[in-house]
């Protein structure tokens, strides 16, 4: 780290706050370039007429190949230089939007969002990497990552409106397009305004490493996302045993090799392993919500993409507004007191929506939503600065990788778990509330989801699709109100969690963080090893 002549860590300035600018490029862009795509899949369904399993790979090849690969990109970036492993990234994001925008067959938009998923795992890690290293003083490192996270917030909440905006002038390509300008911009200025920094001990990449956490992480996140598409089946809970086996074998490996790829000592920092988890549940607690409130602006009040997009945002500015403010409290009061205290309005948030019924209406719902998001806020901000700041600054892309996985698989866990516990009671209710002029297939769709239930009243003689729109509705918000039970339950958990566990983590003003050898979130003597490489070096 380095200091002033009074021993204090160094402040950032300008330029690093205008680099922060730039490195919100890609986290925007990434947070934004999922939703997007929901909406996309019609038009791209209509024109390259994929089948059923083309869908879900489009879907979701993007997603597996950045948990596969977010833990081999955030050590590549300590090892090789977390800029230059940016610009190659942006590089390749830039080029792979251009093919998937003009694909021409459902094969090629797969191949294509494969290799944006690639580009996308080098993006988060060596972004959050960069702030740990250019933003050396607490503090102010606090502040960045809260507007870094902010940002992410902003683009889930943006990406319905631009989507639909883009949709509705232009062709499906263009949703993809929206990567390039911002890709060219972050490699114009990138060079300019962002240090280069890596590890001085930096070893080999271990190929048998890189190997075991791909067919770890993208069994686990397959099988997350198909128990959440599906339910329960032989190939969903098959790929969750094959990832556990996989990731035996990957942590036994890692605690054989000088050089590991993940540096397993991170998880005796007690500060950084609660810190996690935290992080893990909150995430599944957004994914799982987002969910619920999504369906239920579209599929019960039948709003358009647009229109329900903006009925999200005000949770997306409360979750902004409560990160960013938190991080002055943290100074105050700590960060673990303060993380309590925001969760506090998620509980209350996640009560209210448990007593959810028809006659409630959009507001009181949107009001519940909007608090669990508020009591967020704090957390997303202030345990990735835990998690960030307990590792050296050598190992801040490792640490931040781990950081980016617990947030990709949480937010998968809340969309299965959060989403089977609405669709179980949906399903109990509407059972017997199905009209019984609906029989056979019909049935059974609308009995499957909402969403089922949707596409089949239409097809239905007289008033028996009204019928079944109105049940299967009314068993939709009764499934709502059990998902805010769960939440409520969950982040009581998370609340006492944060009280025990957290009070020692950085919070933002001036404590010190811990290495990743520390328990308890004892300070080690020495700082990292990692040196700023020159910013005129060539990329």
């Amino acid at each position: 780290m380095e200091t002033t002549a009074t021993g204090s860590p160094l402040r950032a300035g300008g330029r690093e706050w205008l680099g922060l600018a730039v490195l919100a490029l890609p986290t925007l862009l990434t947070s934004l370039d999922t939703s997007v795509l929901f909406l996309a899949l019609p038009h791209i369904s209509a024109d390259l007429d994929p089948s059923g399993t083309q869908q879900l790979w489009i879907v979701d090849i993007y997603a597996l190949m950045i948990a596969g690969f977010l833990v081999t990109m955030g050590t590549l970036g300590d090892r090789i230089g977390r800029r230059l492993l940016l610009l190659i990234g942006a590089s390749l994001f830039a080029v792979a939007s251009v093919l998937a925008a003009y694909s021409s067959s459902a094969e090629m938009l797969i191949a294509t969002r494969a290799l944006l998923g690639i580009a996308g795992a080098t993006l988060m890690p060596s972004t959050l990497g960069l702030i740990r290293n250019m933003f050396q003083d607490p503090a102010q490192r606090a502040v960045a990552i809260a507007a870094w996270m902010s940002t992410f917030m902003l683009g889930i909440a943006i990406g319905p409106l631009a989507g639909g905006a883009l949709l509705d002038s232009f062709w499906w390509g263009s949703v993809f397009l929206l990567g390039v300008p911002v890709m060219l911009v972050l490699l114009l200025t990138g060079p300019l305004l962002l240090p280069e920094f890596r590890s001085d001990e930096a070893g080999r990449v271990d190929l048998g490493s890189v190997l075991l956490s791909l067919l770890t992480m993208m069994p686990i996140f397959y099988g997350i996302k198909e128990l959440a598409a599906d339910g329960p089946g032989f190939l969903p809970l098959g790929a969750l045993v094959v990832g556990a086996v996989f990731g035996v074998l990957f942590v036994m490996r890692q605690n054989r090799l000088t050089s590991p790829l993940l540096d397993l000592s991170f998880f005796r920092n007690s500060t950084f392993s609660s810190a996690l988890t935290v992080m893990l549940i909150g995430s599944a607690v957004m994914g799982g919500i987002t969910l619920s409130i999504s369906q239920f602006l579209q599929l019960v009040e039948g709003m358009s993409p647009m229109r329900a997009g903006l009925w999200l945002l005000p949770a997306a500015v409360s979750v902004i507004v409560s990160g960013m403010a938190s991080v002055g409290l943290a100074q105050k009061l700590g960060a673990g007191n303060v993380i309590c205290g925001g969760l506090l309005f998620t509980v209350i948030g996640g009560v209210m929506l448990s007593q959810v019924d028809d006659s409630s209406g959009v507001g009181y719902v949107i009001t519940c939503f909007s608090l669990v998001y508020f009591g967020i806020g704090p957390m997303s901000a202030l345990t990735t600065d835990i998690v960030v700041g307990s590792a050296p600054a050598e190992k801040a892309g490792s640490a931040a990788s781990t950081s980016e996985t617990s947030t990709q698989l949480g937010v998968a866990l809340g969309v299965a778990c959060l989403g089977s516990v609405g669709s179980v009671v949906y399903s109990n209710e509407v059972e017997g509330a199905v009209p019984s002029d609906v029989l056979g297939d019909a049935a059974a769709t609308a009995n499957d989801s909402l969403a089922g239930a949707v596409t089949v009243a239409p097809q239905l003689p007289g008033d028996a699709g009204a019928a079944l729109l109105e049940s299967a509705r009314s068993a939709f918000v009764s499934g709502m109100g059990a998902v805010g039970v769960t939440i409520g339950v969950l982040v009581a958990a998370m609340v006492v969690l944060s009280a025990v566990k957290l009070r020692k983590g950085p919070s933002g003003g001036g404590d010190q963080p811990a290495g990743p050898a520390a328990d308890d979130g004892e300070a080690p003597d020495a700082m990292a090893k990692a040196k700023p490489v020159p910013s005129s070096e060539s990329i």
